[in-house]
């Protein structure tokens, strides 16, 4: 597994994003464990999760509590992995998202995930989403203090645009190591946001680098330059798909969904693929 750096951390290319074990559809606890547990074993040792990655209100934090007993299971061996968590945003109930990010309610929501993954200091906390009803520079101020005060060990900010990308880097004195958004084959509109990350040395992931799409035949319908570089390597379109990112930047770490051994298992193994130039220029004017 090839490693890229998040800050003053050196991860894995490839992290498991584990949202998919605890919201709607989540699979039954065992194999979400055991999801955890084949990432570590192929090597993977950035996981992303957040408080808001559970049904309910009376299921808050299901997902942080789900990778802190896979992580305790496997203990030493687990000593190394970045555990990225997130706050900011809310899951009320029925399937509906909402947005806190007052300073009051990311302290508090920073000490929740602290107890729930069992840690003294989150080793990189970021702000989930911008709320229109706070001044970003307040939220982001709010991850300054939690960095001043050891609660965190590096900050990030996800679903943010370049003027926000620089203001937070600003705010966080040059603290600023990962921005966390929405890129894949299908969502190429943050191409902008990842440049920007490249330039200011801060860690681009992508989230939902797959588009959502879990399934071979289902990606290769819809971005056949993909299945057919797939083809040529003898490996899925997901792997190409990763490896494509991957070329974008050594700054680039995508984190792609999965709640089955097998599917992070291959996703893994992206970081070994190595594709040409003429293949990257095809799949960049897919």
């Amino acid at each position: 597994m090839q490693t890229r750096n998040i800050g003053q951390r050196s991860v894995s290319a490839i992290g498991l994003g584990a949202m998919p074990m605890s919201i709607e559809g989540r699979p039954e606890r065992e194999r979400s464990i055991a999801t955890i547990h084949a990432a570590l074993d192929a090597g993977v040792t950035l996981i992303d999760t957040a408080d808001a990655y559970h049904l309910g209100p009376e299921d808050i934090g299901h997902n942080e509590s789900l990778v802190a007993e896979a992580l305790a299971a496997r203990g030493a061996d687990a000593s190394e992995v970045l555990v990225a968590t997130k706050g900011g945003h809310l899951r009320p109930g029925g399937g509906t998202w909402t947005l806190d990010g007052s300073p009051e309610h990311l302290r508090a929501a920073c000490e929740d995930s602290l107890r729930r993954l069992g840690v003294e200091a989150i080793g990189l906390y970021q702000y989930h989403r911008p709320d229109p009803e706070v001044p970003f520079e307040e939220s982001v101020g709010a991850l300054a203090v939690l960095l001043d005060e050891g609660k965190i060990q590096a900050a990030g900010i996800s679903n943010a645009d370049p003027g926000q990308i620089r203001l937070a880097h600003e705010v966080l004195g040059g603290r600023l190591v990962s921005v966390q958004n929405q890129f894949s084959p299908g969502f190429r509109s943050s191409e902008a946001e990842l440049e920007l990350c490249g330039e200011l040395g801060v860690a681009f992931l992508p989230w939902s680098p797959l588009g959502g799409i879990s399934s071979a035949g289902a990606l290769a319908d819809r971005h056949a330059p993909f299945a057919e570089v797939a083809k040529a390597h003898g490996v899925s379109p997901q792997q190409v798909c990763l490896a494509w990112m991957l070329a974008k930047g050594p700054h680039v770490v995508p984190i792609p969904g999965s709640s089955r051994p097998e599917t992070i298992r291959d996703s893994a193994a992206a970081a070994g693929l190595e594709l040409s130039p003429e293949e990257l220029d095809l799949l960049d004017g897919e």
